[in-house]
């Protein structure tokens, strides 16, 4: 049985690592030499804040067992800075991140969109439809926030990623350069009660 529900502090521990299969995919060179202990802590002590949780940002999970298997991590636009601003900080705890923005700080969310700045399921849960969940739990929280639209950025080199965002009618509206990866920019309109429409 999978519960998708909202993020606790508890739960930054186990969403650490699967939010660091991301980074390892974006391969941001700034992490090349960064021990992946020191990436876990800082991505864990962003995930411990209140920023993250219900302030600035938006996390939530999928749990199965009571394990966190999934997380979908997403804010408003206007928010995309404050909650960079938060690893950032996270990041301070030790001179093994050379920059002050080790995790990229590359303006991902276009304006007006509620931003699903990362989603990410356990490969050993992947393919049970999890993922998709936690699509459809996404509208509710931009909705909340007086957004009309969530958008993401898909790696071209993810088309598995991508034909699950077109089943769930993404639209790709733009392309993007995050770190040194390019991206489609895609988006969904949200209506009524939380429902998307294309």
């Amino acid at each position: 049985m999978i519960t998708i529900r909202e993020a606790q502090k508890d739960d930054a521990g186990q969403i650490a690592p699967l939010i660091n299969i991301i980074f390892k995919e974006m391969e941001l060179e700034e992490l090349e030499d960064v021990p992946d202990p020191a990436v876990l802590k800082a991505i864990t002590a962003a995930y411990q804040s209140e920023a993250y949780l219900s302030g600035k940002a938006t996390t939530v999970v999928a749990e199965a067992n009571g394990q966190v298997v999934g997380v979908a991590f997403g804010y408003p636009d206007e928010n995309e800075a404050a909650v960079d601003r938060v690893l950032e900080r996270a990041t301070r705890f030790s001179d093994v991140f050379e920059t002050d923005s080790p995790f990229g700080s590359d303006y991902e969310a276009f304006k007006n969109e509620w931003y699903l700045d990362s989603i990410v399921v356990d490969p050993q849960f992947q393919g049970l439809g999890i993922g998709g969940k936690l699509l459809e739990a996404i509208p509710d929280f931009a909705a909340e926030d007086d957004k009309s639209v969530v958008g993401l950025n898909v790696d071209f080199e993810n088309p598995g990623a991508k034909a699950l965002y077109d089943r769930h009618d993404f639209k790709t509206v733009g392309i993007k350069k995050i770190g040194d990866h390019w991206y489609f920019h895609m988006q969904r309109e949200v209506v009524e009660a939380g429902v998307l429409e294309a």
